[in-house]
């Protein structure tokens, strides 16, 4: 594995040629018509007005009295609203950016998402270690590659032997083993199991065999720092495992203990409910479908259950910050496009997504989709542009994009920030992905302004002196005070 470059600081790389404007036309951005993707998914009610969604539509479950609409957390955008001019901003912002708690390499981007109008910049399209922020870059891949509705596989065929089942993993990192996996609405193993047992009729299973031959490669990234295998926060990435590898589906949110061979855990459970004893699993590949043989023939699909749809597990992905989730997306963008489902077939392939989606390609290296690899580099302007592409009434089937999105005082990563003085601006008008590793820290995401004016933005640090202590503040005073100013 290799060594983490944590305390080296990170190379300023050369400044690539002056970037185009996205020819985009945005409306009302967030007025995101999920429908029209054919997937329906229900937001936070406080949130769920600002993404479109009607919060007061949705029947009671219970045939109570129904509650009061919520008040709204994020304020709409309004189109009409006046835009911040580049001298207002960059009287606002140039002291905060300079704060020496953040380091003395802070690349910001910030951009009007209606007209595109950049408005701010510091080293915009210098490529900086993004941390976390690495996963909006996997969410619009994915979501562009596979799209919102797609689910991942999960299968058994007949093996070659009589009583052989093979389990083969499409990639799905949320499947459960029953109903108290740690994802909501995941796939189980024990509905495939029951599937298996029809099919299989009087025959009785007798071995299992696990075939996650859809990844290859390393199962840890490159750049990843020595702790993380073992630290909770990220784990061996293989085709096949169950709850995010979590040894505990109960544990609550954050870190957790993983297994360190998940596909195999997923195996001995999948035996367990088959009725096969644990010694009888082992790794291996499903036959090919045979016109002969035994009942039911090798290679016969015994039964299959399905992930939650693309759009879902973006959302889980972006909420949590789980980094297992987004290797598993990474992977889904090779496999889209004819790479191997690996590390490096994974960043290659979003690269070309990227690419191919209009954007400056050469703004963005990646080692993996989650962020921890410290080889990643993103510049702050890509990931604007990403965002304001995803919020472009021509691309719906990356709306999803958003609905995950922490929100400033509310939910998720952001849920204990804005809530200081200097920074309550942010709170309910900040929603953001943001970024932490050793003297890496980053936010990117949307915010409106006191005048109601949409704006994207992108802080990069990757030369912090101190902790998150510190550098968290300073990256919410900057935020903050795009929240709070016209800015004119």
């Amino acid at each position: 594995m290799p060594s983490p470059a944590g305390a080296a600081p990170a190379p300023t790389p050369a400044a690539p040629a002056r970037r185009r404007l996205l020819p985009v036309v945005l409306a009302v951005v967030l007025l995101l018509v999920l429908a029209g993707v054919g997937v329906v998914v229900v937001r936070p009610g406080p949130v769920a007005g600002w993404l479109g969604d009607d919060a007061g539509s949705a029947p009671n479950a219970v045939g109570g009295t129904p509650e009061p609409d919520p008040s709204d957390v994020l304020p709409g955008p309004d189109p009409n609203a006046p835009t911040p001019t580049p001298d207002g901003l960059r009287a606002a912002l140039d002291p905060l950016v300079g704060a020496s708690a953040l380091g003395d390499r802070v690349n910001v981007s910030v951009a009007d998402v209606i007209s595109g109008q950049t408005l701010f910049d510091k080293g915009a399209d210098d490529g900086t270690v993004p941390a976390s922020v690495t996963k909006l870059a996997t969410a619009v891949t994915a979501l562009a590659a596979r799209g919102p509705g797609y689910r991942i596989p999960t299968r058994a065929v007949a093996g070659a032997k009589a009583g052989e089942v093979v389990i083969i993993g499409g990639g799905d990192p949320t499947l459960a083993i029953d109903k108290k996996g740690y994802y909501p609405g995941a796939a189980r193993l024990d509905d495939l199991a029951a599937q298996v047992r029809t099919a299989l009729g009087s025959t009785t299973p007798t071995s299992v065999t696990v075939d996650g031959s859809v990844y290859s490669g390393p199962v840890y990234g490159p750049g990843w720092d020595d702790d993380i295998p073992t630290g909770g926060s990220g784990g061996a990435v293989t085709a096949l495992m169950t709850d995010g590898a979590r040894r505990d589906p109960s544990a609550p949110h954050g870190a957790a203990e993983r297994f360190a061979e998940p596909d195999l855990a997923a195996g001995r459970s999948f035996a367990r409910l088959l009725g096969v004893p644990g010694d009888a699993v082992k790794r291996g590949t499903a036959p090919a479908p045979a016109a002969a043989g035994g009942a039911p023939a090798p290679g016969t699909e015994l039964g299959v259950v399905q992930s939650p749809p693309m759009i879902r597990l973006v959302d889980i992905m972006i909420s949590e910050s789980d980094n297992l989730v987004a290797e598993a997306l990474a992977r889904q963008v090779a496999l889209a496009r004819n790479q191997p489902a690996s590390f490096d077939g994974g960043a290659a392939a979003m690269d070309a997504e990227v690419a191919e989606l209009g954007l400056p390609a050469e703004e963005i290296t990646l080692s993996d989709g989650s962020g921890l690899s410290r080889n990643n580099r993103i510049s702050p302007s890509l990931l604007t542009d990403l965002i304001r592409l995803a919020a472009s009434p021509d691309h719906p089937e990356l709306a999803g994009v958003f609905g995950g999105l922490p929100v400033g005082g509310w939910s998720g990563t952001l849920n204990e920030r804005y809530r200081a003085a200097g920074t309550a601006a942010g709170a309910g008008s900040v929603r953001a992905k943001t970024g932490t590793l050793t003297a890496v820290h980053s936010i990117a995401g949307l915010v409106t302004t006191a005048d109601g004016r949409l704006l994207t933005f992108a802080v990069l640090t990757d030369r912090v002196p101190g902790g998150k202590e510190t550098a968290q503040p300073a990256l919410d005073r900057i935020t903050a005070a795009l929240a709070g100013c016209g800015c004119r």
